[in-house]
């Protein structure tokens, strides 16, 4: 088995590094993300019912997404709902 010798000029690259990426780490982690709600969140967010809510799909108010059998909600589009600038 051969062994490497490891020199403080290399520890200090690898610190370097080290630090470059969590710095790109965290900075892509301060982006704005897409936040996805589900039914429940969203009916108590808006303060409505469940029959309004599915009115709000059905009649293509409210952009959706189905996924396992589970309906879930871009948090952008229901701020555009809000908004009165529906994409549909």
């Amino acid at each position: 088995m051969a062994q490497e010798i490891i020199t403080l000029e290399d520890l200090q690259a690898f610190r370097l590094q080290l630090l470059n990426d969590l710095k790109d780490f965290l900075n892509k982690q301060n982006q704005p993300r897409e936040e996805w709600l589900r039914s429940k969140d969203v009916r108590k967010m808006l303060n409505i019912s469940h029959g309004t809510l599915q009115n709000l799909r059905v009649n293509g108010t409210l952009p959706y997404r189905k996924i396992g059998g589970i309906i879930y909600y871009n948090l952008r589009d229901i701020n555009d709902v809000l908004r009165g600038q529906a994409s549909r």
